[in-house]
């Protein structure tokens, strides 16, 4: 399940193993900003993909290049604003939301979890209007997502509600799309 890596650190960093992460770090530190042979992926990258906040942290105080882009032209923060629950979060929140609001806090906890991670990279300079292969930024996949806690991180990064994407769709426009009203109105007060 998930993804496999040529490289080693990589795989690592995927799978939250700060302690193999750590040992090729030691090992060679130039293996900070490999990229991966089959996508292009940075062990940053890798662990923006799963939310692993440690191994994040742990790269970014080793200087890893925030701004590096696989072969997707993603760049980190694409893929932190981009994370979603998976299916286990989901079926636990489910599972344990008729008991004492677990699952409530649960979800309020993930959240706020990429909220930290996608802080972490904008703090360590992400460039926040940087396009993929698909022209869309950050902010187009923050309000693809409907997120209202990385909406307003994005706009305060100076995130650009206008830059159209391949679709010659705006930031802005996929609000107005998904009826998104309390972001339309942050974007419009922003463009």
């Amino acid at each position: 399940m998930g993804i496999l890596y040529s490289e080693p650190i990589c795989q690592a960093a995927y799978q939250n193993d700060l302690g193999q992460v750590w040992q090729w770090v030691r090992e060679d530190g130039n293996c900070i900003n490999i990229q991966d042979g089959f996508n292009g992926d940075t062990p940053l990258i890798c662990a923006c993909r799963r939310g692993h906040l440690r191994i994040v942290s742990f790269l970014l105080r080793r200087n890893a290049d925030v701004n590096l882009k696989n072969q997707k032209q993603r760049t980190c923060l694409h893929y932190a604003v981009k994370k979603r629950f998976t299916f286990f979060d989901y079926l636990l929140i489910i599972l344990l939301m008729p008991v004492l609001l677990i699952g409530y806090f649960l979800m309020v906890s993930k959240t706020k979890q990429n909220e930290s991670l996608v802080r972490m990279l904008l703090n360590a300079g992400a460039e926040v209007n940087a396009t993929d292969c698909y022209g869309c930024t950050a902010l187009h996949y923050a309000c693809e997502m409907k997120s209202q806690t990385l909406v307003p991180l994005l706009l305060a990064a100076h995130a650009d509600p206008m830059i159209k994407n391949k679709h010659g769709e705006s930031s802005l426009d996929i609000a107005r799309r998904l009826k998104f009203s309390q972001i339309e109105l942050l974007l419009r007060k922003a463009s």
